[in-house]
């Protein structure tokens, strides 16, 4: 069986550090855990509003996660699998209220609407397909469907008014969607753990450098770039989650594994408005189809969001290019990443992926007026001096090596040692919103006997549905019906 850890180190103070800190200082509250942010601020990488859609991700209305195959069968078990997940995670985050982790739940969870919205006949059909089979699930049971713009215009007027009256459009709803702050959340775990002075937390400590020692512990190099001065710190387990600088450092630690890996860095950009009398006729996430070749943050949506208690609008994200790896990153990252060993794979990635490349050059060419005729899709009477620009999160698109070719992969990866004492997370969407299973299945895959014959009745006691299936009617009515409660969603 394996060895529990007892000394720790998490790289990133983002939402998974927070989220495995927890679950680890449960299963054994004498684990010492260490993290290490590269910023002087916590949750200001990926975790933060601006970086990230805000969406909880659950799949009432991200489109790609319900694809159609060419018979004509909308595929939905991608989305309830991620429903799923965000049950889990708000299972958990309830866990944290009620332990006084968290104290002030309103501040990053806010009940926001998702819908879907597509026009023409070809994606109208295939919306209706996806509620004729979604609705039947439990999780998506309260899901709305129209094709009448009356009753669209109820949910969602901005994106109805102006409209040619001719033009077939549908939509889906769903009252039970979420907005999240998933940097605040990541503030407030972070500070809970702090008070119960259950981790050390430093910023502007910059992990360097991985080595595997004799014994099997890691040693870790860290500056401190205030001081500039380097430590050593050893650890019988690390988790690297440093956002997309995560590829970087999981080369340097030399497992086998690593190599298997490479990225690609896509950034982000919104148009937001703050504009009162427009702000106020939309209270939904509305998400439509990606174009052809787009990554799945670049799926189109406009949102209502609530960011440090100001309300906005945000249509996008917009893609755009920098070698970077994070938004604090250099612009070497890309470079850095490159070695003898993926170089290969790498270029074969790109040579089947030109409608990637060709959709990130239309858009790094965008202007901002073009922006806002994208916009106008969504929202036909938008004006071009309501809107402004700002950049979103950077992301690093995972490309796998699979018999010696490269794999572009869309979603979260977790690559881990042979021996479960080193995991790094990469990937993206749908990324924090799911941060409670990835964590949990990290454990399984670095402790899979600990897990199975210690641990599981530890986690049970924070996530009341672990173990079981939340595609059971009863219990996805009983878990919902708890946590909203507990994290006061619908107050």
């Amino acid at each position: 069986m394996e060895k529990q850890p007892q000394e720790v180190v998490l790289v990133g103070a983002g939402i998974m550090s927070a989220t495995l800190s927890i679950l680890l200082k449960k299963i054994d509250p004498n684990i010492k855990i260490s993290v290490f942010e590269k910023l002087d601020k916590i949750g200001f990488e990926s975790s933060d509003a601006f970086n990230n859609a805000g969406t909880g991700h659950s799949a009432f209305c991200e489109l790609n996660y319900t694809p159609m195959g060419k018979d004509g069968i909308v595929n939905i078990d991608k989305a309830v699998g991620i429903a799923k997940k965000f049950e889990t995670s708000k299972e958990f985050w309830s866990y944290l209220v009620e332990n006084n982790y968290v104290s002030s739940p309103e501040k990053f969870l806010r009940p926001t609407p998702h819908m879907s919205f597509v026009w023409g006949d070809e994606d109208v059909n295939f919306l209706k397909k996806r509620y004729e089979k979604l609705s039947q699930h439990p999780l998506f049971k309260d899901m709305e469907y129209s094709e009448d713009i009356s009753k669209i215009k109820e949910w969602a007027p901005l994106i109805v008014d102006g409209r040619k009256g001719n033009e077939k459009v549908a939509a889906t709803h769903m009252n039970l969607g979420t907005d999240v702050n998933f940097g605040e959340l990541t503030r407030q775990i972070f500070k809970g753990l702090q008070n119960k002075k259950e981790i050390t937390l430093e910023t502007e400590h910059e992990v360097k450098d991985l080595t595997r020692l004799s014994n099997g512990k890691w040693a870790i190099k860290v500056k401190d770039l205030k001081s500039g001065t380097n430590k050593a710190v050893n650890a019988d387990f690390v988790f690297i989650g440093a956002g997309g600088g995560a590829i970087l450092l999981l080369q340097k630690t030399g497992i086998p594994e690593s190599k298997k890996y490479g990225g690609f860095p896509v950034g982000g950009q919104w148009l937001i408005c703050q504009n009162e009398d427009v702000i106020k006729k939309h209270h939904a996430k509305v998400y439509g189809k990606a174009k052809i070749g787009a990554p799945p943050m670049s799926v189109p949506h406009l949102d209502t969001r609530v960011i440090d208690g100001k309300q906005s609008l945000l249509f996008g994200p917009f893609a755009t290019f920098s070698t970077k790896f994070l938004k604090q990153g250099s612009h070497t990252d890309l470079f850095k990443s490159v070695n003898f060993g993926n170089v290969g794979f790498l270029l074969n990635c790109g040579l089947h992926n030109i409608d990637l490349t060709k959709y990130l050059i239309s858009q790094v060419l965008l202007s901002k007026e073009k922006k806002v005729e994208s916009l106008q899709e969504y929202y036909p009477e938008a004006k071009l001096e309501d809107w402004f620009e700002q950049s979103a999160g950077q992301r690093v698109q995972v490309i796998e090596e699979e018999n010696g070719k490269g794999t572009l992969k869309f979603g979260t990866e977790i690559v881990t040692s042979q021996d479960g004492s080193m995991s790094a997370l990469l990937g993206a969407s749908p990324g924090a919103s799911t941060s409670v299973s990835a964590m949990l299945d990290l454990l399984k895959q670095c402790f899979p006997n600990l897990m199975k014959n210690n641990w599981d009745p530890l986690i049970k006691e924070m996530i009341p549905s672990h173990g079981e299936d939340l595609g059971n009617a009863e219990l996805a009515e009983a878990s919902r019906a708890r946590t909203t409660e507990v994290l006061k969603i619908f107050k």
